[in-house]
This record gives C-alpha cells, sequence and structure tokens, in this order.
C-alpha cells in the first residue's frame, strides 16, 4: 500500500507576509493608544540616539521606543521608576516576533509621580554637593551691570526694571528665553553659561549679578527649572546668581543652587541694590559723624597742646645756663692765655740767660784773663811754649764751644719753632673758639630777641588791640577800674590818644555765636 500525505485546503502563508499581516492588524486596532505605566530597562540614548526600555504594571510589560528626534522635543525626558503617560502607536518588530509601543509624547502620571522625580533628582544633586552652602557666593553691594534671564515679552521684566529704576537705576542686559516648553530648559542653561562666558570690558558688558526669573504657574509650568542642565549651570555660574521662580510659595531646585532665591522677581531686584536715598542719606550721617569725630579730637589735642605749652619752660631760661657757662669759660680764657704767654716768656729767658752764660766770647774772656795773669808770671821761653798749647788748648776748646754751642742754638731753635707752632695752634683755637662763642651769642641773642618780639605787647597792638592806661601809666585791667571822669591814655600800635570815662561800667554784649569755628563772629578761629 502506498502511504499519502493528508491534503489541507488551508492557504499557505510565508513568514513575512504573516509578519506583515500581523503587523497591519495590530496596527488598524490599535493606531493611537494612552499607556500608562512604570518605566522599566531604561537604556538610551543609544548611539544612534533613540531610547529603548519597558512599561510595566503589576502584570504585564510592554517593549517601548522611542525614535530620536523624538525624544529631543520631549518635555518629559524618561527616566527609570518613573510612572508616566506614554501616547504612541502599537506596531510589532518581525526580527523577533514581538510587539511594542513607539511612543510620540510622555509626561508623568500625576503630581506625584513629579515630586517624587524632582525628589530623587534633589537628593542626587544634593550628593554630589550642588546645594552646598560653601558654593554659594556673596551677592555685591551695588553691581554695575546686571543680567536679567528671563521672557522678554511678559510682566516679570518690567517689574524687575521698575523696581531698580525706583531704587537705583542700574545697567541691565536681558537674555530672552522661553520660561516653559519643551526647548525652555536648554535656553535657560544656555542664557547663564553664555553671561559667564562673556569677557570683561568686551562689546556686551559682562554682568555682576545675575537675575533667572519667571512668574508663578504649576508645577508642571515650573519644571523647565527643575531641570538638570539648569541646574548644574546654576551652579557652575561665577557670577553670583539670583532665582526668583515663581511666587513665594513656589520651590525649583534651581532656588537650591542659586547664591540666593528671591520669593518673588520684585524681591530679587530689591535684593540686587540698595535704595539710593537711603544710601546718600546713610553717607551724609556718616560724614556728619566724621566732622563731629575730627572736631573733637582737634579740641582734644589743642587742650593737650596748651597743657604741653604750660608744662614746657620758656626760652629765655633755657639759655640762661648755657650763657652764663659761656661767661665764665670766656672769662677763663683770657686768663689761661696770659699765663701761657709769661711761661713761654720766662722760660725763652732763662734759657737765653743760660745760652749767654755758656756763650763762647764769654769762655774766651775768661780764659784770656787767666791767660793774661799767668803770662806774667813766666818767662818769655815758657811763654811762648805755654802760649803754643794755650793756643792748641784753646783752639781745641774753640772747636768743642763751637760744636756745643752749633747743637745748643739748633736744639733752642727746634724747641722755639716746636714752641712757635704751638703758640700758632693755640692761637688758632682761640680764635675759632671765641668766634664759635661769639657766633653762638649772636644767634642765642637773635632768637631772644625773636622770641622777646612775639611776646610783646606791641606785636598785640599791631593786631588790633589797644592797651589802656590810667594816669599814673599803670594798666587798666577792668571795666571797674575806670570809674566817671578817670583820664585814660590809650596806646594804639601807631600811637597813644587821651581820653575820659563818661559813665559807669556797662554790661558786656553777648558774642555772637559763629557758625564756623568756635571764635566770635566776624573772626576766624586760630586753629
Amino acid at each position: 500500500m502506498n502511504d499519502e500525505s493528508p491534503v489541507s485546503n488551508a492557504a499557505e502563508w510565508s513568514v513575512s507576509e504573516l509578519s506583515g499581516a500581523l503587523k497591519r492588524t495590530l496596527e488598524d486596532a490599535f493606531g493611537h493608544v494612552r499607556l500608562r505605566g512604570e518605566i522599566s530597562g531604561f537604556r538610551g540614548p543609544v548611539a544612534s540616539g533613540h531610547c529603548y526600555f519597558s512599561i510595566k504594571d503589576q502584570n504585564a510589560k510592554i517593549d517601548a521606543v522611542i525614535w530620536k528626534g523624538v525624544y529631543a522635543r520631549l518635555r518629559t525626558r524618561p527616566q527609570e521608576g518613573l510612572e508616566v503617560i506614554a501616547t504612541g502607536r502599537i506596531t510589532t518588530f518581525p526580527g523577533k516576533s514581538s510587539y511594542q509601543i513607539v511612543i510620540d509624547a510622555i509626561e508623568p502620571a500625576g503630581i506625584g509621580a513629579l515630586m517624587a522625580m524632582i525628589e530623587e533628582r534633589r537628593r542626587r544633586l544634593t550628593a554630589e554637593g550642588l546645594f552646598a552652602e560653601a558654593r554659594k557666593q556673596l551677592l555685591p553691594f551695588l553691581p554695575e551691570v546686571i543680567g536679567v534671564v528671563t521672557s522678554p515679552t511678559g510682566a516679570v521684566i518690567r517689574d524687575i526694571l521698575h523696581r531698580l529704576e525706583d531704587r537705583f537705576p542700574r545697567r541691565v542686559v536681558v537674555w530672552p528665553v522661553r520660561v516653559q516648553g519643551e526647548t525652555s530648559a536648554q535656553e535657560v542653561a544656555s542664557a547663564i553659561t553664555g553671561f559667564n562666558a562673556l569677557a570683561p570690558g568686551g562689546r556686551i558688558p559682562r554682568p555682576d549679578l545675575i537675575i533667572v526669573a519667571r512668574g508663578g504657574g504649576s508645577l508642571e509650568d515650573l519644571m523647565s527649572f527643575n531641570d538638570e542642565a539648569v541646574v548644574r549651570a546654576a551652579a557652575d555660574s561665577d557670577i553670583p546668581l539670583i532665582a526668583a521662580v515663581g511666587h513665594e510659595t513656589d520651590w525649583t531646585l534651581i532656588d537650591l543652587a542659586a547664591d540666593r532665591r528671591a520669593p518673588t522677581p520684585t524681591g530679587a531686584a530689591e535684593m540686587a541694590v540698595p535704595v539710593r536715598s537711603e544710601l546718600i542719606a546713610a553717607a551724609g550721617q556718616a560724614g556728619r559723624r566724621l566732622e563731629d569725630g575730627i572736631r573733637r579730637i582737634l579740641e582734644r589735642r589743642r587742650s593737650e597742646l596748651r597743657g604741653l605749652e604750660r608744662i614746657l619752660p620758656r626760652g629765655d631760661s633755657l639759655l640762661v645756663t648755657h650763657r652764663q657757662r659761656l661767661d665764665v669759660a670766656g672769662g677763663r680764657l683770657r686768663p689761661c692765655l696770659a699765663q701761657g704767654f709769661d711761661r713761654r716768656h720766662r722760660a725763652l729767658s732763662r734759657a737765653a740767660a743760660l745760652l749767654a752764660a755758656h756763650s763762647p766770647r764769654a769762655e774766651l774772656r775768661a780764659r784770656r784773663a787767666g791767660f793774661e795773669g799767668r803770662a806774667a808770671r813766666l818767662t818769655p821761653a815758657l811763654l811762648h811754649r805755654a802760649l803754643a798749647e794755650r793756643r792748641r788748648a784753646l783752639g781745641d776748646l774753640g772747636a768743642r764751644l763751637a760744636r756745643v754751642r752749633a747743637s745748643l742754638a739748633a736744639r733752642e731753635a727746634e724747641r722755639n719753632a716746636v714752641a712757635r707752632q704751638r703758640l700758632s695752634r693755640l692761637g688758632a683755637q682761640l680764635e675759632a673758639a671765641l668766634r664759635g662763642g661769639l657766633q653762638r651769642r649772636r644767634q642765642g641773642l637773635q632768637a631772644a630777641g625773636q622770641l622777646l618780639r612775639g611776646l610783646s605787647y606791641q606785636g598785640v597792638l599791631a593786631r588790633g588791640f589797644a592797651l589802656v592806661r590810667d594816669r599814673d601809666g599803670q594798666p587798666v585791667r577792668s571795666a571797674g577800674a575806670a570809674g566817671p571822669g578817670t583820664a585814660l591814655e590809650i596806646q594804639f600800635a601807631d600811637g597813644a590818644v587821651a581820653a575820659t570815662v563818661d559813665g559807669g561800667p556797662q554790661r558786656p554784649r553777648p558774642k555772637a555765636r559763629s557758625t564756623e569755628g568756635g571764635g566770635p563772629a566776624g573772626q576766624s578761629s586760630l586753629f
């Protein structure tokens, strides 16, 4: 018997035809769906720019893909564990015999998911140290240029400019950005980085302070300022930054990374600059306090100077001792010079007498007298012999005397030269001492004369004062000492006049208080 294969009337499909039919059927039945679930196994963007992950709930899981162009436009970026609502279309992947959802839009599944995502991001960035107080900078007291990152058409920029104009007008550079939407976060981050990249002194001035501002809104509207790129740009800013996003109750992650947080954009303008009128008032008050302090210091120094002036001795009393010492030294110098001259004269006289007593002539006369006496007693022969011996002796003696005389004369001349040099030196020293003493005494007299002229009442009269004397020439020092009918003499700087008192003493007029300095009205202070 021949075995025959069973014959079926079912149509044959190729693998590709069946996969295509399944794909068309699935896409026709589920062309556009909104799928809610939790992101799992997130991978992306990969090298191609696409993102691959799964969306799951408690019982099932569906593969998902986001193409590169769609991912760049997403307002909410997918993250591991984030519960989302994905909008897309169901399709198959024939290469794996599986189906997947191609996502066109994605959004968090409620406020709780957004808050969980923000909290998880806050914890991660806090662990990196981006919110540490040590990173925060002090705001400049009075910035020259203020950079504002905000929308140029909203009410925020008008409020900031108006508030700055009221408090202290400053130059403002606005970097226009979108404050919500798909590209908002990237624009804000680029604006902060761009302000920091400006070179000082360039065509566009580099700000001294940056304000990132936006009006109030919902959590979804403020999500751009929770973006990680914005937070990192604010934390890395070398320029001090104020975050003014939303109202006072709104908090975003940029508030934690900024150097200061303002409750409103108007509050940011108030933080940026002080009140000009208050600064002017404070500067005026400080100036007045400085003037008062300087005036008190000068008055204290003036009082100390007066006290020191009373302690210091008078100029003439300082010169009395030195003047007396000069007089005593001058009185001693003349007798000493006279005594010195007398001693030298007596020494020279003694030397001259000694020299005269031992002179060759005196010795020859004495020897000749003795020779003549002996010659009278001797015979002529003996006389001649004795005379010859005596002549030889006298010749030797004369030669010896001549040598002695020359030696004595030389020593005496040397002593006289030394004495003469010493006398000349003493005379020069005496002359220099006399000249120096006379010069010092002349300078002392000139200084005493200048001091006398400075203390003389004539100088006081020359400044407009007058000296009042009675008929006896005694000064009248008070009005009570001059009764009616008293004859007075009033001396001025250029002469004196006679006067008679008509009435009794009058009460002195009150002195006018000066508005400047400490002296009477119409007369400036000496200090």
